[in-house]
């Protein structure tokens, strides 16, 4: 595959739409994470089983989803919550060119099922997911809207800066997020016994990090924010545990740690200088 191929390619992904976090309790849910993100949830809605809620940034959303009733979906989403604990369940990324997406994902083996149309209020969209075979056994999606969602909520903690992948094997991760879905490696650096790569996927970035488990899941979250110190004083003011605010591993960098009511999340909020290579 030449340099041209995977240029286009990578265009088709856009950015990350939304992370999906499974939790037990959706009203609790919801309380967490307007506070953690300083705002209002945007919509809710219940189908087959499952409650959801969303929660817009300027870059990124959270849906949040709960057991809602008897129904099969309901309790295999309790099944998988009680097995895992609540967390990060799925990631969706944002693109154009969906059918173009769906038959490279089809040519380089990631074995995607078909397009569907999928509706919530005003909300439209088409969608479909990779087997997750295929993709480590991590849920990805990649999903094309009607109208992109949009941040109807000034905050000091304006979006997303990073997703971070854990992994025992970075090869088989650098082949998955760079050759086959086309984003761009910005870093591949080895720090003692640790290996991180770096993915541009949008305006932030898919971070994978080397683990010794035998595992490749979806592990964690970092929020950009104004001022560190001022959203550490809020949170802790509120009765969230966090760290106190420290240089960041990226020079020019400030962060802290948020050590409980993220629903299971491992959290970083960070807050960086306004110029971003």
């Amino acid at each position: 595959m030449d340099a041209a191929t995977v240029a286009t390619d990578a265009l088709m992904i856009t950015g990350i739409d939304h992370v999906v976090i499974g939790v037990r309790d959706l009203d609790a849910g919801v309380a967490a994470y307007e506070h953690l993100l300083d705002r209002a949830v945007t919509l809710r809605y219940t189908r087959d089983g499952v409650a959801t809620a969303l929660i817009v940034t300027a870059n990124a959303a959270v849906e949040l989803i709960a057991p809602h009733g008897d129904g099969a979906m309901a309790s295999r989403l309790s099944a998988a919550i009680e097995a895992s604990g609540e967390g990060l369940m799925s990631l969706a990324f944002s693109v154009s060119q969906i059918e173009a997406l769906h038959r490279r994902l089809e040519r380089v083996g990631l074995a995607p099922d078909k397009i569907s149309d999928g509706a919530a209020d005003a909300l439209r969209w088409r969608r479909f997911r990779a087997g997750t075979q295929a993709t480590n056994g991590v849920r990805l999606f990649f999903i094309e809207r009607d109208e992109p969602l949009r941040d109807v909520d000034a905050s000091d903690v304006p979006g997303l800066d990073h997703l971070v992948v854990q992994t025992d094997d970075v090869e088989a991760a650098a082949a998955l997020y760079g050759a086959r879905l086309g984003l761009d490696m910005r870093l591949d650096r080895t720090i003692g016994d640790r290996r991180l790569m770096f993915f541009r996927c949008g305006d932030l970035v898919l971070e994978i990090v080397q683990t010794r488990e035998q595992a490749h899941r979806l592990w964690g979250l970092s929020w950009r924010v104004k001022n560190a110190e001022q959203e550490q004083a809020r949170l802790a003011s509120a009765g969230v545990a966090v760290s106190e605010v420290r240089d960041g591993f990226k020079p020019g960098t400030r962060v802290f740690t948020v050590r409980d009511k993220s629903c299971g999340v491992p959290t970083l909020m960070i807050e960086t200088s306004p110029k971003r290579d």
